[in-house]
Formats: C-alpha cells, sequence, structure tokens
C-alpha cells in the first residue's frame, strides 16, 4: 500500500514537471518571437495592419487628415426637474471654426438611457451642425448625470457634452 502511494506521488510529480517543462519551453518561443519583431522593426518602421496595435480605447476611430477646430454654443444641459419616465431632449449646436471640413466619427453616450443623434456629413468651414440628446429617465431616480463623448478631427479629438436632470418619483397610487 505504501509502494503504490510512493508511485503515485512520483508519477504525479512527473507529470507536473513535464507540464511545468513544456510550458516553459511556450513562453520562451513568444519571448523569442517578440524579440524578433522588435529587432526587425528600427527607426524607419511603418505601421501596416499586419504589426499595429489595437488599444482599448480606439473604440472609436479619430479620422486620418487635417484637423480643424469646433465650438458649441454650450457644453452642459440641464433638464431641471423631470418625472420618472419622462423622455426629454435638447439640441446642442457646433459651428465648425476652422479652415479644413469637420467630420464627427462618433458620438458615443455614457449609458442606454442616452441616445445621441447628430450631424453624419462633414460639416464645412463656418457652418454649423447639431447634436440631439434624448434622454429617457424610466427606472431612474434623484439627481442624474450623464455624458456624450464626440470623437472628431479635431485637437483634441475628444469633446465631452453633459446633460443633467433632477428624477422626480411620482407618490405610489
Amino acid at each position: 500500500m505504501k509502494s503504490m502511494r510512493l508511485s503515485i506521488s512520483v508519477l504525479a510529480l512527473a507529470l507536473v514537471s513535464v507540464f511545468l517543462i513544456s510550458c516553459q519551453g511556450d513562453n520562451d518561443s513568444a519571448k523569442d518571437a517578440a524579440r524578433t519583431g522588435l529587432e526587425n522593426t528600427g527607426a524607419d518602421a511603418v505601421a501596416t495592419s499586419a504589426n499595429s496595435v489595437q488599444t482599448p480605447a480606439a473604440d472609436a476611430v479619430v479620422p486620418v487628415g487635417p484637423t480643424t477646430t469646433l465650438e458649441f454654443a454650450d457644453t452642459k444641459h440641464d433638464y431641471g426637474m423631470i418625472e420618472q419616465g419622462e423622455k426629454v431632449s435638447h439640441v446642442f449646436t457646433f459651428k465648425n471654426t476652422g479652415n479644413e471640413p469637420l467630420v464627427l466619427s462618433n458620438v458615443k453616450p455614457s449609458c442606454g438611457c442616452t441616445t445621441p443623434k447628430w450631424t453624419k456629413e462633414p460639416v464645412a468651414p463656418g457652418a454649423q451642425g447639431e447634436i440631439q440628446v434624448e434622454f429617457d429617465s424610466k427606472g431612474k431616480s434623484g439627481k442624474q448625470t450623464k455624458t456624450v463623448t464626440i470623437t472628431a478631427n479635431t485637437d483634441p479629438a475628444t469633446t465631452i457634452l453633459t446633460i443633467t436632470g433632477d428624477i422626480q418619483v411620482p407618490p405610489s397610487s
């Protein structure tokens, strides 16, 4: 019985050792491949789809090309008192104050209760565009603050709009 426990222990130790050694070998090959890739990348290297790295923040693609500037009439709006379940809307207007066409590549709300609609075509220099933000107060209560992040060919590439409201829960019937 004692010899059987010993042989099972030796067998288990051997399997663990083989597993650790094989994992170590895979890790070395991955390190070698990465090292080779770095050594083959000089100062004159160009990023391509084959060697580019996607970052988590690359949710919205910033338009490539010349940048421009935009100016909002306001970047914050307070809806005031809202009855729970009510949908409210506000239109943020902006102007392309630069010399290049303005392209909004993404307009992303901070949560699903906020829905933006925006000017999809390029906005010419000097022209105006708009972003309509609708807030659905269903299931919400108290003071609420939500944001909408705009990604465009501007510097900086993102602009944040903020909406607030105080959701009043109607008395129970």
